[in-house]
């Protein structure tokens, strides 16, 4: 079934989630898979960490 995703899968998806939008079916398989695992809202979490590590590095690195 297409909403079934592996963890494997599911932390593909979330990378891939921030290049580009992701089709509804991903969404949903996503949305899905996040609710019932307990390993993968951690990577998602930590995902968030970098992404926002990564913006305030930039504009420290652009300030005088």
């Amino acid at each position: 079934m297409f909403l079934n995703r592996t963890c494997k899968e599911a932390t593909a998806i979330m990378v891939a989630k921030e290049d580009r939008r992701l089709p509804w079916n991903e969404r949903i398989a996503l949305r899905l898979h996040l609710a019932i695992c307990k390993d993968c809202p951690n990577f998602e979490r930590q995902m968030l960490t970098m992404r926002n590590g990564m913006k305030e590095w930039r504009n420290y690195t652009t300030r005088d």
